[in-house]
């Protein structure tokens, strides 16, 4: 009988690590449906990047309050997860506080310091839940914020909160019982959870015993499950923030990129030198995205890091004059068509011959025609989502393989082309306008 705890223990992980495992490896299937990118140049600046935005948090300061209140979760969450070091160790080996009498007097300094940051992270909750749900804050609305994405948010927020109860509770009862059950080792006082002591005095030693159990089963259980559920939400970001802010694109904000098979075939027809002429052209499958197969991994590796933060909308300037554009939607239908095609895959079924794109199906053109490539989504993500990529990608596909951009766009395309500007006047008379500006001043 005394093993049945440890067992139950390992068999609770072992459920929580297959269904991880099955998630995750679903997860890469999708992010790579999209084209190789190659994105493994420039590795100190790479790894400067990821210090300073993933780790340090670096774009979240731009708004200060959000940000340390954010700064609180994210240094709880890793803090107080080392906690969960020895809660394997006990569950594994049916022990209690196994560290406690080794560490002696700094074992109750460390866990008044995990307190102290889970009741960070307790208020930093409760005042995020009042700014989605009381306060109303703009950025968290929106047309694509509706249903799923808002439960999605406010489950997050109210299990982290609940899971931080667990914790003063199990420490409540625990101090309780010290010194009634030689199990339960001497750890001194914990300075928030003896706040909830009143609550649980009177109460029989076997009750407290089952009240600071299942505080740690639930405590334990929820840590697992959370990371399970994580996979399936927008809080992906937790673990994408750092190998996304990796791959970040390092090359200038105005850089746009270009097709190689494109830009060789042009200089080829000026005359020009061709970077390995000898080796044959390469072919040319589609001109653009149209689907997320036609995107690179990088891409769609955005949109399952994507916060929903809103942040990247609250920027949009065609956006905020009333266009349906939103930076943030456009990462949204990405991940979601990566899902949908995923798990059609994984089924048997048509994957991408289902009938649908997600240029059309999901974002349409009115959206990606309202972008005016100002980089300022791009600049607010806290995490280097680069949501103007997709936008130019189908762009691309729209103009080169449907004809189908506004008449207006065309006529530019076709004054560039010819006239090498957008304005319908031969190269030569470029400059007339400053002969004739040097003809008034005299």
């Amino acid at each position: 009988m005394q093993y049945i705890s440890q067992i139950a223990f390992l068999v609770v992980v072992a459920v929580a690590t297959y269904f991880l495992y099955k998630r995750i490896t679903q997860i890469r299937k999708n992010i790579l449906l999209g084209k190789a990118a190659g994105r493994n140049d420039n590795q100190p600046d790479r790894w400067k990047t990821m210090l300073l935005v993933a780790f340090g948090q670096k774009k979240m300061f731009k708004r200060p309050l959000p940000a340390f209140l954010h700064l609180l979760v994210y240094v709880g969450f890793l803090v107080i997860n080392l906690e969960v070091l020895e809660f394997v160790i006990d569950g594994i080996a049916g022990t209690h506080r196994i560290f406690a009498p080794f560490l002696g007097d700094f074992y109750t300094v460390l866990i008044n310091v995990f307190e102290f940051l889970a009741i960070g992270v307790l208020l930093s909750c409760v005042i995020f839940l009042i700014r989605r749900n009381v306060l109303g804050v703009k950025r968290f609305k929106g047309s694509e914020m509706k249903k799923w994405p808002t439960l999605d948010a406010n489950l997050i927020l109210v299990t982290e909160i609940v899971l931080m109860f667990a914790i003063l509770t199990m420490n409540a009862t625990d101090m309780l019982i010290q010194g009634q059950d030689e199990h339960y080792a001497q750890t001194g006082t914990f300075f928030f959870s003896q706040f909830l002591m009143p609550l649980f005095e009177g109460l029989s030693v076997s009750t407290l015993i089952l009240v600071e159990r299942f505080a740690w089963w639930f405590h334990i259980v929820g840590i697992l499950g959370f990371a399970v559920y994580v996979t399936y939400s927008k809080h992906l970001h937790i673990a994408l923030a750092f190998p996304n802010t990796w791959y970040s694109n390092l090359k200038p904000k105005g850089e746009m990129e270009n097709m190689a098979a494109i830009t060789n075939e042009v200089k080829m027809m000026l005359g020009m030198p061709v970077e390995n002429a000898e080796e044959p052209p390469a072919e040319i499958g589609r001109f653009g995205a149209k689907d997320v197969n036609d995107l690179s991994w990088v891409n769609i590796m955005n949109a399952y890091s994507c916060t929903e933060c809103g942040r990247c909308t609250s920027q949009c300037p065609a956006n905020i004059t009333g266009k349906k554009l939103s930076p943030r939607k456009i990462m949204m239908d990405t991940r979601d068509r990566a899902e949908e095609v995923g798990a059609s895959i994984a089924a048997g079924g048509k994957g991408l011959e289902d009938g649908k794109s997600l240029l059309g199906d999901y974002i349409t053109k009115e959206e990606i025609n309202a972008c005016t490539s100002c980089n300022a989504c791009v600049e607010a993500c806290p995490v280097n989502i680069d949501p103007l990529s997709i936008i130019l990608q189908m762009r691309r596909y729209v103009a080169m393989e449907e004809s189908g951009s506004p008449a207006s766009w065309n006529s530019m395309f076709q004054n560039v082309e010819t006239s090498f500007a957008p304005w319908k006047f031969a190269p030569t008379d470029r400059f007339k306008w400053a002969d004739e500006l040097n003809k008034e001043s005299n």
